[in-house]
């Protein structure tokens, strides 16, 4: 029998994590060499990991207050995986922008890259998600 708070705390987590399998793709059909265009993308991971990481908070307190301690600390690790990526990749993004905007012709290949990193990295954390569900969804006996 499925735990339904299990189930809806799963997809608080997969809804951050969803958008931006869907929204971030979209920015490889533009060119990183318009401010606006990496105002953009930089905001839009900005806001995906502040929201992963509340997802998380959320998530590791019903899961341990569910009782699932195990699952409530992988969750935390999410967590703090979010808080620890925003700071790294938000910095990275800066430099770069900065870099682009001093004439750095390189600088646009960079952020090209930082944005498939950071696509991939969602990716994998939501395959991961996804394949845990079966997992944690079912009432411990």
């Amino acid at each position: 029998m499925p735990d339904p708070v299990v189930l809806f705390v799963t997809i608080i987590l997969i809804v951050p994590m969803g958008y931006l399998l869907l929204a971030a793709p979209a920015f490889l059909l533009v060119k990183l060499d318009i401010p606006p265009v990496t105002q953009l993308l930089r905001g839009m991971f900005n806001y995906y990991f502040l929201v992963l990481a509340v997802a998380a908070v959320i998530g590791t307190l019903a899961f341990a207050l569910e009782g699932r301690l195990a699952v409530a600390l992988a969750v935390a690790l999410v967590g703090a995986f979010s808080v620890l990526a925003r700071r790294w990749f938000l910095q990275r993004m800066d430099s770069e922008l900065q870099a682009r905007d001093a004439g750095d012709a390189d600088a646009v290949r960079r952020l090209r890259l930082l944005h498939w990193g950071g696509m991939l990295c969602n990716a994998v954390v939501l395959c991961v998600m996804m394949g845990s569900i079966p997992y944690i969804s079912v009432a411990p006996a």
